[in-house]
C-alpha cells in the first residue's frame, strides 16, 4: 500500500487554508491598524504637548507618555477653576478709574463737579460689583454644599406671592459716601 500523495496535496481542507494563509493576513492588517492608530496617537499628543521628542519614542514609551498626558489633562480639568477672570476684571476697572482720575485731574478746564460725579458713579458701579460677586460667590458655595438652589428666586424667576421669601432689593448708596481711587 503506498499513500497516494497526488491527492493529498491537491486537497487542502478549509482550516489549513486558514492557518496556512488568512490567519497571518488578518493578523498584519490587524497589526497595520494598530501601527497606524499608534502613529496617529503619537503625533496627537506631540501637537497637545508642543514637544516632538516623543515622536522619537518606541511604541511602549510613547503608550507611557500618552497615558501620563491624559492623566494631567483629566486633573486639570478638575481642577477647580479659580476666580481669574473677575479679579482681572476688577483690576482692569481699578486702573481704568484710576486712569480717568489722572486724566480729570490734569485737565485744565475740567469742572470739578463732573468729576465728583464721574468718580462717585464709578465707584458706586464698582461697590455694586463687588456685592453682586459676593452674592454669586455665597450662592455657588450653597448650592455646593446642599446641592440645591439657596431659594426659590436663585434662578432669577419668582412670582410676587414668593417674594416675601426673597431677599430685599439692595438700596443705593448716598452720595455722602463718596468712593474716591486715592
Amino acid at each position: 500500500m503506498a499513500p497516494q500523495t497526488v491527492n493529498e496535496t491537491s486537497f487542502v481542507s478549509k482550516t489549513q487554508h486558514y492557518l496556512k494563509v488568512k490567519k497571518p493576513l488578518l493578523e498584519r492588517q490587524r497589526r497595520a491598524r494598530m501601527n497606524k492608530c499608534l502613529d496617529t496617537l503619537k503625533t496627537l499628543v506631540a501637537e497637545f504637548q508642543g514637544d516632538d521628542a516623543i515622536l522619537r519614542l518606541d511604541k511602549a514609551e510613547m503608550l507611557e507618555a500618552a497615558l501620563v498626558f491624559m492623566r494631567k489633562q483629566v486633573i486639570k480639568q478638575q481642577a477647580p477653576v479659580s476666580p481669574l477672570p473677575m479679579d482681572s476684571f476688577k483690576n482692569g476697572y481699578m486702573n481704568a478709574v484710576s486712569e480717568i482720575s489722572r486724566v480729570m485731574a490734569c485737565t485744565p478746564a475740567m469742572s470739578v463737579d463732573v468729576g465728583k460725579t464721574v468718580m462717585t458713579h464709578l465707584g458706586v458701579e464698582f461697590q455694586r460689583m463687588l456685592q453682586s460677586d459676593q452674592q454669586q460667590q455665597q450662592q455657588q458655595s450653597q448650592l455646593e454644599s446642599t446641592g440645591r438652589p439657596i431659594s426659590p428666586a436663585s434662578s432669577g424667576y419668582h412670582s410676587d406671592a414668593e417674594e416675601s421669601d426673597a431677599a430685599p432689593s439692595p438700596k443705593p448708596e448716598a452720595t455722602n459716601s463718596m468712593w474716591r481711587p486715592w
